[in-house]
């Protein structure tokens, strides 16, 4: 069990319970947000455990209009778990079915073992079902040249080929990277607007590593116009009423803000929690340094769900998970209930599935109704 405490919960007892979360030889770090005044706790069940795709990792999540649930994996074979002769830089798939029991299928990859040839390398970690087609953001690697640029491309042909959306950040002239699109449920049928939001890692430093103090940005653009670069704006803060503001570029205030640091994000609306969660990780890399924060809007306020040094504390798994995400379509029990989606190195190196529920905070806000366009797995 993962707990949680209260806002009165002193930052004493905080530490501690950090410091016993945390494996030898690493310092517990402080969250940066008060605890969630709506999750007291989450629970991992690890007997659900599930692990496909041995050798291949990343694997960000969308839920598409076909109803399949769509993939990305780096530098392996995919579902088909063959990185020997099936290696590919940067593969899609897709996943059919229910949580248990779902089938992985390889759409793009090695030919010897997808439907498609893959077209480029590269790598991403989010991809994004809307209005019947796909998009991701890619990058051109695994290590620092990852950071070169975030390039949006589409597929109008369930990931059976991509091209080039003619949008594209760098590191040069933006410093921005690592995106992450927030999910909004099944062909983003339950967006709050008609925006696609993105959340962008500010990159302090030319370095694969944790970027220090941590810090954020959320970007828009109508969803109509998602392939016009012109279109997207950024948060620049608050008014005061507490509204976002959207400007430049060059008005961008960080949404978000940790002193221990970011790389790797997913966000993701709960539809029955009527909660926006930010999954990231902290302080070292590849340490299963795993955080999740929630918010009622996409900009916040934040609160702190976990903030993990060490994660899973009980070891069922190796400690070095670096990327992790929420099953958009695997909600369950009005949303408290989830499947989490975790990738690392050596076993973690893989597909890694495991269920999960929220405990609600007394007078939390409970499960209020799903926005009607919705659907929530029984």
């Amino acid at each position: 069990m993962i707990l949680r405490g209260n806002r009165s919960a002193t930052n004493l007892f905080w530490a501690l319970i950090l410091c016993l979360a945390a494996p030898a030889g690493a310092p517990a770090q402080s969250a940066p947000y008060p605890p969630s005044p709506v999750i007291s706790s989450l629970t991992f069940d690890f007997s659900t455990h599930v692990r496909k795709a041995a050798g291949s990792d990343n694997w960000p999540l969308t839920w598409a209009a076909d109803d399949h649930q769509y993939t990305s994996w780096g530098d392996g074979g995919g579902f088909s778990g063959d990185s020997s002769t099936c290696r590919v830089s940067l593969g899609f798939g897709r996943l059919e079915g229910l949580a248990r029991g779902f089938v992985g299928h390889d759409i793009w990859g090695d030919t010897a073992c997808a439907d498609y040839p893959a077209q480029f390398g590269g790598k991403t970690r989010t991809v994004l079902a809307v209005d019947g087609a796909l998009y991701f953001w890619g990058s051109p690697g695994s290590n620092v040249n990852g950071l070169d640029y975030q390039r949006l491309y589409k597929s109008t042909n369930s990931a059976a080929s991509f091209t080039s959306a003619g949008v594209e950040w760098t590191y040069a002239d933006h410093r921005l990277g690592l995106f992450a699109f927030l999910q909004f449920g099944k062909d983003c049928q339950g967006a709050r607007d008609s925006y696609v939001y993105v959340y962008a890692t500010n990159v302090k430093a030319y370095s694969w590593d944790i970027q220090k103090p941590g810090e954020i940005f959320l970007l828009r653009a109508p969803r109509a116009q998602i392939q016009s670069q012109s279109q997207y704006q950024f948060f620049k803060g608050r008014d005061a009423g507490g509204n976002p503001l959207w400007g430049s570029f060059a008005e961008r205030k960080p949404v978000f803000v940790d002193p221990n640091g970011v790389m790797r994000n997913s966000a993701i609306y709960n539809p029955g929690l009527q909660r926006y969660f930010l999954v990231t990780n902290h302080t070292q890399i590849n340490s299963g340094n795993v955080a999740i924060f929630d918010a009622p809007e996409p900009w916040g306020p934040w609160t702190t769900v976990m903030y993990e040094t060490g994660w899973p504390r009980g070891g069922e798994v190796e400690r070095n998970t670096f990327f992790a995400n929420f099953s958009p379509k695997w909600w369950s029990n009005g949303g408290k209930n989830f499947v989490f989606v975790f990738t690392g190195k050596v076993t973690n190196d893989s597909f890694n599935s495991v269920e999960g529920a929220f405990q609600m905070a007394p007078g939390g806000g409970g499960s209020p109704a799903a926005p009607r366009n919705f659907r929530i797995q029984p």
